[in-house]
């Protein structure tokens, strides 16, 4: 989730129906997320500070997706994406758990792996605890345990620096000899982490040697947010907030 400490303005949303995720190809996947982010006022525009310090004119919330059908149609979006990665041979097919960090990436693997067990094959889900616990059924993880062998799908939302992933694989890989098949993210900000010239996608993919892929880009979130419009009928995004995020994007874009 895109971290933030204030914001200048609430920003603008479109009020629309949650919903319509698709298998279809990645830009049509990600003009109808794009709708869906609109309609669960996850996605604003305006002026808002980060944590980074980076006014940004747009702002991501995945804690506005806080009821079971919310979580559900994102979940399908997950699946969606991953299918789509799958047949184009981006990330290998057959993998046993879908691996969300602790705390928000425990819906969206419950939920992606949900959403992949539909297609009639049933895939698990992992997710760690804080801390490992010491009674009952004790451990690190919860859901389906790892094993040597297992191929694990990872989710997150939104990476800015990548440090959750990074503090997580080392965890993974103590408990057992598994495989990443890639991550899924929601969104790609194609930002630069600083002292980088790469984004966090870019650094986490070349480190780490698996594919990262996200349901949609920002540019495909912003050129798709241009063109709807909302119940009044002006644009979802104008003509002069556009040309703040590209300019944004020309400054940090990675």
């Amino acid at each position: 989730m895109d971290s933030i400490s204030h914001s200048h303005n609430s920003g603008s949303t479109v009020s629309c129906a949650c919903g319509g995720q698709s298998s279809s190809g990645s830009g049509s996947l990600g003009r109808e997320f794009t709708h869906f982010l609109l309609g669960c006022h996850a996605l604003s525009f305006g002026e808002f500070t980060l944590k980074s310090g980076r006014v940004s004119p747009y702002f991501i919330n995945a804690g506005s997706f806080n009821d079971g059908g919310k979580i559900a149609e994102l979940g399908g979006f997950y699946a969606a994406a991953v299918r789509n990665a799958v047949s184009s041979g981006t990330i290998s097919s057959g993998f046993d758990t879908v691996f969300g960090p602790a705390y928000k990436g425990i819906p969206l693997a419950v939920s992606t792996a949900m959403a992949l067990s539909g297609d009639g094959n049933s895939v698990g889900y992992t997710f760690d605890r804080k801390e490992a616990k010491d009674h009952g059924d004790g451990g690190l993880f919860v859901g389906t345990q790892l094993k040597d062998g297992m191929k694990v799908l990872l989710v997150d939302d939104v990476m800015t620096a990548g440090t959750a992933v990074r503090e997580v694989i080392p965890k993974l890989k103590g408990t057992a000899d598994v495989q990443i098949a890639g991550l899924v993210l929601s969104v790609d900000r194609m930002e630069k982490t600083s002292g980088s010239d790469m984004s966090a996608v870019q650094s986490v993919s070349r480190e780490f040697g698996f594919p990262v892929i996200a349901i949609a880009t920002i540019r495909q979130i912003l050129d798709s947010a241009r063109s709807l419009t909302g119940p009044d009928g002006t644009p979802v995004l104008d003509s002069s907030l556009y040309g703040q995020a590209l300019q944004y994007l020309d400054k940090y874009g990675a």
